[in-house]
């Protein structure tokens, strides 16, 4: 596992329950833009860290992923939104980490 991944991953497992990071937080985190690169060190090593805390910039969880994050997010009282449509979406406002709190 190289160096950006490693710290990715820690990043990830920084965010406290009920809170959330875009990937595009996670990068500037680490001093990066490359948002589509942590995308892809989540898809490929981050099922073994609190992946579903990581959502896309609407605050939507990971595409195909969605029953899965919406259980823990339940579960964490991560702060959601909802469409009329059943859509659900994380409440950026209120549930964004940036590392600071």
């Amino acid at each position: 596992m190289n160096d950006f991944v490693s710290r990715v991953l820690a990043v990830v497992e920084s965010i406290p329950p009920g809170r959330v990071m875009t990937y595009g937080g996670v990068a500037a985190a680490l001093g990066s833009r490359a948002a589509r690169a942590v995308g892809q060190t989540m898809a490929y090593y981050g099922s073994d860290v609190p992946w579903w805390r990581v959502v896309r910039a609407s605050g939507h969880p990971a595409v195909d992923h969605e029953s899965r994050a919406l259980e823990h997010f339940r579960a964490e009282g991560t702060p959601l939104r909802w469409s009329a449509n059943g859509v659900f979406r994380v409440d950026l406002a209120a549930a964004r980490y940036d590392g600071e709190q």
